[in-house]
């Protein structure tokens, strides 16, 4: 009996093996093209590596052939050394990082609370405001950049001497002109928006029930459901500030309170060092590197929830 009894599972199980291997060959040149796709977009990172090690003269000699993408001739990190010689590559490097935490942290805040008020809070016209944010996204930066510029230098700030507060007038060569316009950001809050709009709002219903406000509904109850949302606003936030060149070579003359992109440009004056430069750009690459790696899942997940719904 325990034969006749395994022998139905026994001849499913073959008919799914046999169905799951033309379907598994079918997936083989699926595979080899994204492998290939990957290699693709990964030759320009290879080539930046590589010849971050070698001398100017010798990456000019393997360009015409594929050594230009192998560790392979006179290797060694003086062009490492080198970045540090030519420009404050420590100083660049806390620089950005400091405006960079700072402004992906605030805008998290203040762009998911817009999208909690225009998602699950109902008041008259939030539909138009939403509108109005998606419709700034067709405004260039380039159009709005001196107006921001005359603005910023216009703008009173606090500073302490000592013990004493003094308002001083304007903010350019500072910390704050670099952080402070870019925090509150229309892509970022449409897709916290569109993410929290597909929360079940019987949550919010039963939170007021037990006495919640607004800002506890979304402290409690839409931030702890919300994790990959916030990490693709954090990768999405990260990367255009941190790649920001324009608005601090604007703004910010000191060298003191500079960026790493406006390093770029130290490499570049009289004779070009190309060895430096791709050193520089290496360094600069590690950490959006290791932003994306610690964050891909759940951008992927956020991109698959809040990206198809409407």
């Amino acid at each position: 009996m325990a034969t006749i009894d395994q022998a139905p599972g026994a001849a499913v199980t073959a008919s799914r093996t046999r169905e799951a291997g033309p379907r598994a060959s079918g997936r083989v040149p699926l595979y080899l093209l994204l492998v290939l796709l990957s290699l693709f977009f990964l030759f320009p990172v290879v080539f930046m590596l590589v010849s971050s090690l070698k001398p100017d003269d010798q990456i000019f000699q393997d360009l015409g052939s594929g050594a230009a993408f192998l560790p392979v001739g006179e290797l060694s990190l003086d062009n490492y050394a080198g970045v540090f010689d030519r420009v404050p590559a420590i100083r660049f490097l806390l620089n950005s990082v400091f405006v960079t935490v700072v402004t992906v942290l605030l805008g998290l805040f203040v762009n998911s609370l817009a999208g909690f008020a225009l998602s699950r809070m109902e008041w008259r016209g939030r539909k138009l405001i939403l509108a109005l944010v998606i419709a700034t996204l067709i405004i260039p930066f380039e159009t709005v950049a001196l107006p921001m510029v005359y603005w910023v230098a216009k703008l009173p700030w606090l500073e302490f001497e000592g013990l004493r507060p003094v308002i001083e007038q304007g903010w350019l060569n500072s910390y704050q002109v670099q952080i402070l316009p870019f925090v509150a950001n229309a892509f970022s809050i449409f897709l916290f928006a569109q993410y929290f709009g597909s929360i079940p709002r019987s949550l919010d219903e039963a939170a007021r029930v037990d006495g919640c406000g607004w800002f506890r509904i979304y402290r409690k109850v839409v931030v702890p459901l919300s994790g990959p949302v916030f990490a693709t606003v954090a990768i999405l936030t990260f990367l255009p500030v941190w790649n920001s060149y324009l608005w601090p070579l604007m703004v910010v003359q000191e060298e003191s309170k500079r960026p790493v992109m406006i390093g770029v440009q130290y490499f570049n004056q009289l004779t070009p060092a190309w060895g430096e430069t791709m050193a520089y750009s290496t360094l600069i690459t590690i950490p959006v590197l290791v932003v994306f790696l610690s964050f891909q899942r759940a951008f992927v997940r956020s991109i698959a929830a809040s990206g198809v719904k409407g």
